[in-house]
C-alpha cells in the first residue's frame, strides 16, 4: 500500500496537496497526513500523462537501436505514459506472437505500450493481415508505416475490413516513385547542397488518395506526420465535407525548416523531410485551429554510426524527451495555444482515436498523471537522454518546460534529478 504525498501541486490554475493510494487518486486538497514517499511540487503544474500514438521502439529485431525498456523510459522522461509503436521491426508486427512479445516486454515499464499491426503481411503491399487474429492479440490500429499501401484495391479492402473490425488505419504518405532517392525536401537547400530531393507531391498525392478511398468507402483514416501545406489544406478541406480524416504531426515540422540541413547534419533527416517556412506556418496553423488532431514524435532513433554520413544516413529523428518542451516552447508560451489545447493534441485526442481511456486528474481516478515546470529553461544534450540513440533536431537548443515527475500505476516512475 503505497502512499504519494504531491505537496503544493497547481491543478486547474489551483495550488493544491494530491494522495495517491493503491494507484489512485485519493484525495485532493489541504492535506496533513503521513505518506511513503512525499514531491514537494512548488512550482509544478499537473497534467495528465501524455500519449504518443507514433513512436519506433525498433523491438524486436533493431534493438542496437533502441528496446522497449529504453524506448519506454525516454517516454516517461518526456511524460509520455503510453505509446503506440509501428511495426517496421524484425520481424515486422503482423502477427499474434510478435503483438504478444511486445506487450510481455512492455508490462513492467509503467508505460501502455500497444503495438501497431501491419496493413499487409510483412509490409509487402501484397496481402492484407489476419485482422481479428491481431485485434484479438491486443491491436487497435494498423499500418505499414515507412512506406504507403501502393494498391488502391488493397488499400480499399483494408478500409472496408476496418468498418467492420474498428481498426484505425494510419497512413504514411509518401509515394516512393516521386521520392525516387531523395534525402531531404526538394528545394532551394537541396539544390545548393547538391543532393537528390523529395517533392511536397510525394505526400500530397498519397494524403489525396487515402482521403478519396475514405469518402468513397466511409471508413476512417489517419494520415501520420503531416509536413506540407498542400496535405494540411486537403485535410481542412476534407473534414468541412465530413469525411472520417484525422491527422498528426510533429514537433520538428511546426518548428523548423529544411535550412537546418545546410550543416550536413544527418540528425536532421527524417521522412517526410523538413520544408520550407510556408509549409512550417501552414502545419502550426493546422495545429492552432484543429485540422491537425494530435502532436506525436514518430520516434525514430538510429545509431550515432548510421547516421555519421549525411548523403547515406538512415532517415528519423528521437523526440520522446523534447516533444511537450518543444510544443510548450513553441506554441504555449508564444500564446498560440493554452494548455488545455496541449493536454487535447498530447493526451486526449490520440487516446480518442485508439478507442483508450482518457487520464483524468479527479478523486478516485487512476493515477496517470506528470509533474511539469511550465517555466524552467533547459538546454537538450543528447549526451543525457534516456533513449539508446541521440538524433535528436532539438540538440543545443534551449527549450523552456521541463517534467520533473512521471506517475503511472501508483509508483514514481521518473523523477528529474538536477544533478
Amino acid at each position: 500500500m503505497n502512499r504519494i504525498l504531491i505537496q503544493n501541486v497547481t491543478l486547474n490554475g489551483t495550488v493544491c496537496d494530491m494522495l495517491i493510494r493503491d494507484g489512485k487518486i485519493q484525495k485532493i486538497g489541504n492535506i496533513r497526513e503521513p505518506a511513503d514517499q512525499v514531491i514537494r511540487a512548488d512550482g509544478l503544474t499537473a497534467l495528465p500523462g501524455l500519449f504518443d500514438m507514433h513512436v519506433h521502439f525498433r523491438d524486436p529485431g533493431l534493438t542496437y537501436k533502441e528496446d522497449i525498456h529504453t524506448g519506454a523510459a525516454a517516454a516517461l522522461a518526456g511524460g509520455v505514459t503510453g505509446v503506440a509503436c509501428m511495426p517496421n521491426t524484425k520481424p515486422p508486427i503482423d502477427s499474434p506472437e510478435t503483438v504478444q512479445y511486445i506487450l510481455e516486454q512492455a508490462a513492467d515499464t509503467g508505460v501502455k505500450v500497444y503495438p501497431v499491426g501491419c496493413i499487409t503481411q510483412s509490409m509487402q503491399g501484397k496481402a492484407l493481415c489476419e485482422y481479428d487474429a491481431l485485434i484479438h492479440a491486443g491491436v487497435r490500429a494498423i499500418s505499414d508505416d515507412g512506406r504507403p499501401v501502393e494498391s488502391d484495391r488493397l488499400l480499399r479492402e483494408a478500409m472496408e475490413e476496418s468498418i467492420r473490425n474498428g481498426l484505425l488505419i494510419i497512413s504514411h504518405c509518401e509515394d516512393l516513385k516521386i521520392i525516387n532517392g531523395g534525402i531531404m525536401h526538394k528545394g532551394k537547400i537541396s539544390e545548393q547542397l547538391g543532393v537528390k530531393g523529395m517533392d511536397r507531391a510525394s505526400e500530397d498525392s498519397i494524403t489525396a488518395r487515402e482521403i478519396r478511398l475514405a469518402e468513397e468507402t466511409g471508413s476512417r483514416i489517419h494520415i501520420a506526420h503531416v509536413s506540407t501545406a498542400g496535405s494540411v489544406e486537403l485535410i481542412r478541406q476534407a473534414k468541412a465535407r465530413g469525411v472520417k480524416v484525422t491527422c498528426e504531426t510533429c514537433p520538428h515540422y511546426f518548428l523548423l525548416t529544411e535550412e537546418k540541413l545546410l550543416a550536413r547534419d544527418a540528425d536532421f533527416r527524417m521522412n517526410p523531410p523538413l520544408r520550407e517556412e510556408t509549409d512550417r506556418l501552414a502545419v502550426e496553423q493546422g495545429v492552432c485551429d484543429g485540422t491537425i488532431d494530435c502532436i506525436v514524435t514518430d520516434h525514430a532513433p538510429h545509431s550515432a554510426e548510421e547516421k555519421a554520413v549525411f548523403e547515406t544516413a538512415p532517415n528519423g529523428v528521437v523526440g520522446l524527451e523534447t516533444s511537450l518542451a518543444a510544443t510548450l516552447t513553441g506554441l504555449y508560451h508564444t500564446g498560440k495555444l493554452t494548455l488545455a489545447d496541449i493536454v487535447r493534441l498530447m493526451a486526449e485526442s490520440p487516446r480518442k482515436l485508439l478507442g483508450l481511456p482518457v487520464p483524468r486528474l479527479h478523486e478516485g481516478a487512476d493515477a496517470e498523471l506528470i509533474l511539469v515546470d511550465l517555466n524552467e529553461s533547459w538546454t537538450v544534450d543528447p549526451d543525457k537522454l534516456h533513449s539508446k540513440s541521440h538524433n535528436t533536431v532539438f540538440k543545443g537548443m534551449t527549450l523552456r518546460g521541463r517534467v520533473h515527475a512521471t506517475i503511472t500505476g501508483g509508483e514514481i516512475r521518473f523523477q528529474y534529478n538536477k544533478n
